[in-house]
């Protein structure tokens, strides 16, 4: 069943004897205040059985929130642990005790699978959003910049190999019998052993025939199943087996692929899986020389206040994983938000803007403006955008003419009525079905040819479907229109949250999970700590029971801001001019704690302040005794700070 978070204070809790250290403002200050009010108890009661079944739970807004500080610091899970029972910070963040001995790490893996597997797999990152809407930090603000990363995977990279060894190994774990039939058909090697096979591999003739003999084998146990219907993960294992065993090799020298002589292929295939222990992942580049191997994250963020306001993890290759197949989704997602609300934004308010806000014209209107660099400039994103009533502030894709300083496509002119298109020249051409412009003999005593093309059968052309929008970006970004500026103005700014998700510290980040799905969840949760820690940054705070963003110079005095170490879920705040609370015979104004030494006090209760005078629901104890273990005191700041010091 569910457990819940005590209401009242513990002997040792960590905020009182400790929160004067953590920073205000900061994420673990923001949390010890309000993460039951970001994560309360209430989402997660789907999670867990009917209240007086089995034991109670950690505490779902504990553990919200320490998933959420796991993300934004990148630990693993036994870091985390070891950060819950030994950081001071930590602890105050949660509401714990300083004696607290935390929870196995294994207690974080239950809880992602339990939330995966709910109806509502992204609720941290969803009650972030929630928080981001009612604040209306983006209400008014049309403007989306997109951009992604490539983040390593957390498995090595196989060589062809080590893949046919651990698929077949893996067939003979997953499939029923396959252990037997392996053993029977299989002659290449031993795979009941791990490793690579025992060779010389500086002799070619010898690596030829083991790759023969490997591809061979999984062939062979890929007949032996193909056929019968198998379930989950039995199905998955033979189909990773006959993906690995054509995607690296091709028939050797002579030979038709029917003699059984395989050779490693001289390329690299376009979708290649690059690991048996992680399928997903794959190899991409982002130069012909920055080779990276993993996945992708996309993100779409305001530019102006860095607020992230949609994320997708997808594998580093293919083109339904491409800048603009994603941007495409964002951009659906975005128009689908709008069409639900006048002036709504995905993840962000859906209201309008209130007087004297900046956008209050801009908010009643769909229009927004979308900034990508070149990699998102092609013409089916440029198409969507503009039937979405959206504008396109993207940097078109730079031309290449086959001769250098020669003609580009944008010197040929194209008349879609006509279905014609006319060379520098003045040759006209008609356009085929499939967009194709030959011009062919027409080139061969054309006097422009040595600034057209080197190809002996002419120019030829081949023109996008969406080729007038392309041509109309690229009219646009010469002209003087002010769109340059505005792209520099706004574009540069996705870059800096890209560092953010990606970067921690000064290092890049790499994924500790296997699969798109779990690595797509870590991203939100990462997406939702950064948003949360930029809204706390900009003093987010609840009065009235509502999110509000107020500026410091803009607090009154004694108002609850978000970050005050002193205020905690339930608890009335501490206001900064109050008194610190002086039980009778404790201590005076100015006592230390040396002056305490033969007594020995012992707090029992709640103590807080309202109404201006400190209230609590317990008394105190003093008692004389001989070496004191406990004293406890309030600090003049009027935070009110449990000390325990050992003054034997």
């Amino acid at each position: 069943m569910q457990g819940f978070e005590r209401m009242d204070r513990q002997l040792l809790d960590a905020e009182m004897l400790a929160g004067h250290l953590v920073p205000a403002g900061s994420m673990f200050a923001f949390l010890a205040a309000r993460r039951a009010d970001v994560f309360p108890d209430a989402d997660y009661a789907d999670l867990f059985a009917p209240r007086g079944v089995g034991r109670p739970s950690l505490p779902a807004t504990q553990m919200a929130a320490v998933l959420t500080l796991q993300a934004l610091h990148d630990y693993s899970d036994r870091e985390t642990a070891e950060a819950v029972r030994f950081d001071v910070r930590w602890k105050v963040a949660i509401g714990a005790s300083l004696d607290d001995a935390g929870f196995d790490p294994s207690s974080l893996v239950y809880w992602r699978n339990r939330i995966a597997r709910s109806e509502r797999p992204h609720r941290v990152n969803g009650a972030v959003r929630k928080v981001i809407e009612e604040t209306g930090v983006l209400r008014g603000r049309r403007r989306r910049a997109v951009d992604s990363t490539i983040l390593a995977d957390a498995v090595s990279t196989q060589d062809t190999v080590t893949q046919l060894v651990s698929a077949i190994r893996r067939v003979a774990r997953e499939v029923p019998g396959a252990a037997e039939q392996i053993a029977n058909v299989c002659t290449g090697h031993d795979y009941s052993t791990p490793g690579k096979p025992k060779i010389d591999w500086d002799d070619p003739a010898a690596r030829e025939a083991l790759v023969s003999a490997l591809v061979n084998d999984a062939n062979a146990v890929v007949a032996a199943f193909t056929g019968v219907e198998r379930e989950e993960p039995a199905a998955s294992a033979v189909a990773l087996l006959a993906l690995v065993a054509g995607q690296d090799v091709e028939p050797a020298e002579g030979s038709d692929g029917t003699d059984g002589r395989w050779r490693i292929a001289r390329k690299v295939a376009e979708d290649r899986v690059v690991s048996t222990v992680d399928p997903d992942a794959r190899h991409t580049r982002k130069s012909s020389e920055a080779r990276r191997d993993g996945y992708r994250a996309h993100v779409a963020a305001d530019p102006e206040t860095g607020i992230i306001t949609d994320e997708q993890l997808t594998k580093a290759a293919g083109q339904e994983n491409s800048d603009p197949a994603v941007a495409g989704e964002f951009l659906a997602a975005e128009a689908a938000a709008g069409d639900a609300a006048a002036g709504g934004t995905a993840g962000s308010s859906g209201g309008t803007a209130g007087p004297g806000e900046p956008g209050d014209s801009a908010a009643a209107s769909p229009d927004v403006s979308w900034y990508g660099d070149s990699a998102y400039g092609t013409g089916d994103l440029r198409d969507a955008i503009e039937k979405a009533g959206h504008q396109a502030v993207i940097k078109p894709k730079p031309l290449r003419s086959p001769v250098e300083g020669g003609f580009t496509v944008d010197d040929f002119t194209v008349s879609e009525e006509r279905g014609t298109v006319t060379c520098p020249a003045g040759h006209t051409v008609p356009l085929s079905r499939t967009r194709v412009a030959t011009f062919g003999t027409l080139c061969r005593d054309c006097p422009l040819r040595a600034q057209c093309t080197t190809c002996k059968t002419g120019r030829k052309l081949v023109l996008h479907e969406h080729d007038d929008l392309l041509r109309q970006a690229r009219a646009d970004w010469a002209a003087p229109t002010g769109l340059r500026e505005d792209y520099m103005k706004n574009r540069p700014n996705v870059e800096r949250v890209i560092a953010q998700v990606a970067t921690w510290r000064g290092r890049r980040l790499k994924l500790r999970y296997r699969g798109v799905t779990r690595n797509h969840a870590w991203l939100k949760r990462r997406t939702a700590a950064v948003n949360l820690r930029n809204l706390t940054s900009r003093g987010l705070t609840r009065p009235d029971g509502a999110w509000a963003l107020i500026t410091s110079g803009s607090r009154p005095p004694g108002h609850p801001a978000a970050g005050c170490p002193c205020k905690t879920p339930g608890r009335q705040p501490t206001s900064p001019q109050s008194t610190p609370l002086r039980p009778r015979g404790a201590h005076r104004e100015s006592a230390q704690f040396s002056r305490l030494l033969g007594l020995r006090l012992w707090w029992a209760g709640g103590i807080w302040r309202g109404e201006g005078q400190w209230r609590a629901t317990a008394h105190w104890l003093v008692t004389a005794e001989a070496g004191l273990e406990h004293a406890f005191a309030a600090r003049q700041s009027g935070q009110l700070l449990l000390k325990a010091a050992n003054l034997r």
